[in-house]
């Protein structure tokens, strides 16, 4: 359960949060795709990234940050003044762990890696497959094998 201590850091705070946010995405068949806060100044930002299978809208938004504001105030998780932020990851989503990488086949995606891999350290292309902990990624023609562990970072493209 929450404890009834006032949370001092950001952890404590973003670990709170997940434990009553996370019953109330479920019910809603929601995932929390990431969760950050930021003390800065006199006001900090508690930044809510939600997402579901066929796309976030504004009353999924609304809707989580009013029942989540609530058990925020009740509990009092968040000590002072703050701003509580819910949006989707966006139209050039970061991909963060393998089943993004899957659920996103077909797409347009930028992966930066760690090191050269076919001699480049960026890519552009269509994402074929994720398949062994490796992607499949199409480039003019050309496919290319990518190591999940050497990605450094990755986001889908907008297609135009």
């Amino acid at each position: 359960m929450v404890s009834s201590d006032l949370a001092s850091s950001e952890q404590n705070i973003i670990s709170n949060v997940k434990e009553l946010l996370e019953p109330i995405l479920l019910e809603k068949n929601i995932e929390l795709f990431d969760l950050e806060f930021k003390g800065s100044g006199a006001r900090g930002v508690l930044r809510v990234f939600i997402d579901k299978e066929k796309g976030v809208t504004i009353d999924d938004c609304t809707q989580i940050s009013r029942e989540l504001g609530t058990l925020l105030e009740v509990h009092e998780v968040i000590t002072g003044p703050y701003n509580l932020e819910v949006s989707s990851p966006g139209l050039t989503r970061p991909l963060k762990k393998p089943s993004d990488y899957i659920r996103f086949k077909g797409k347009t995606v930028k992966i930066k890696t760690i090191e050269d891999i076919d001699d480049n350290k960026f890519f552009i292309g269509k994402l074929l497959d994720f398949v062994d902990e490796t992607v499949l990624l199409e480039t003019n023609g050309t496919n290319h094998l990518i190591p999940y562990n050497k990605i450094e970072k990755a986001n889908l493209e907008l297609d135009f």
